[in-house]
């Protein structure tokens, strides 16, 4: 905890001087470009890999990076979803898994979660992508939790767009999505294709995006 104090008395005397100007903008106002959905986990940190500044990224981040589908029970997940859709008017969304995932790890190994109710129970969102990765056949366990991951990714991608807001900012044509995968070790991301249904380089597809599900009619 010494680190962290440490590092917000650092971030008070170097950081924030340098853009004051910014805050101040930001203080009683936001404006962010996109949505970014990413893991809980420590090693993935949105404004980072983005390069973003305060303001630019409205992030939602939990174990596995789950956008659970639309239902009479909103949570935080899909009320935060609702706000950055129709109140901030994002025009991205990005859903992004990373590499050597724990939830996903969990989930393709069958791991046994009965010690942690909550975690078993939020992860059930992911059944779709478990029932289509067992479907698969896998060369070696590192395999089978990559696939996983890349399956969580799509699913996720068809549970958003469940969500009202989504659907109509989609309609409109006014809403794109984005599902990346972030590879903790070499830094690179690869985003889903969705007109050939696969995970490219993004650096060498600067262009690509997730088809959606009902197009703008013309």
């Amino acid at each position: 905890m010494k680190e962290i104090i440490e590092g917000f008395l650092k971030f008070q005397k170097d950081a924030y001087p340098k853009r004051a100007g910014l805050f101040k903008d930001l203080a009683h106002q936001q404006n962010p470009r996109a949505l970014f959905i990413s893991c809980s986990d420590s090693r993935l940190v949105p404004e980072l890999v983005t390069q973003r500044e305060p303001g630019d990224l409205f992030v939602i981040r939990n174990a596995g990076n789950i956008v659970p589908s639309y239902g009479p029970e909103p949570g935080g997940v899909t009320a935060s979803v609702e706000y950055a859709v129709a109140a901030l008017k994002v025009s991205d969304v990005v859903i992004c898994g990373h590499s050597d995932c724990g939830a996903m790890t969990a989930i393709a190994n069958c791991q046994c979660l009965e010690h942690m109710p909550a975690v078993e129970h939020w992860l059930r969102y992911a059944d779709s992508a478990r029932l289509v990765n067992e479907a698969k056949e896998h060369k070696s366990d590192r395999e089978r939790v990559a696939s996983m991951v890349r399956e969580n990714v799509i699913a996720q991608l068809a549970n958003i767009q469940t969500h009202p807001s989504v659907r109509l900012a989609i309609s409109e044509g006014r809403l794109t999505l984005h599902g990346w995968i972030y590879d903790i070790e070499t830094g690179s991301i690869d985003a889903y294709d969705g007109l050939s249904m696969k995970f490219v380089p993004l650096a060498d597809n600067l262009d690509t995006r997730v088809a959606p599900l009902h197009r703008p009619a013309a």
